[in-house]
């Protein structure tokens, strides 16, 4: 038997302490976390991220760290899960919000097309 047992840290000051995983930045970045959702990049990001203008949107914000981890993991396709997920998730719902301003627009003018 040891005479002196292995000291640990017990695991209610390990939560204490406030460590950003990459799901907290996900979930942060699409609303659902404590600090609320982050709307958008600015241009200086964007264009500091080098996106194309076809990608600035909405969802910027989650496409800048999502290339990042890209790069840095060499495009391995199950690296960057959480991130991609997070950028899916907005380009999403993203979508449904198009989808619902147009059926409201649709309404106003009671189902006519534009085309």
């Amino acid at each position: 038997m040891r005479d002196n047992p292995p000291t640990s840290v017990p695991a209610t000051t390990c939560k204490s302490t406030h460590h950003i995983t990459a799901m907290d930045s996900v979930k942060d970045a699409v609303g659902m976390g404590d600090n609320g959702p982050k709307t958008q990049a600015t241009r200086a990001e964007m264009s500091a991220a080098k996106l194309p203008l076809a990608y600035r949107d909405q969802c910027a914000h989650l496409l800048i760290p999502l290339n990042k981890c890209r790069y840095d993991n060499y495009y391995l396709p199950w690296r960057c899960s959480d991130e991609r997920h997070g950028y899916e998730k907005c380009q999403y719902e993203e979508f449904k919000q198009r989808v619902k301003k147009m059926d409201e627009i649709r309404a106003e003018k009671e189902g006519a097309r534009s085309n």
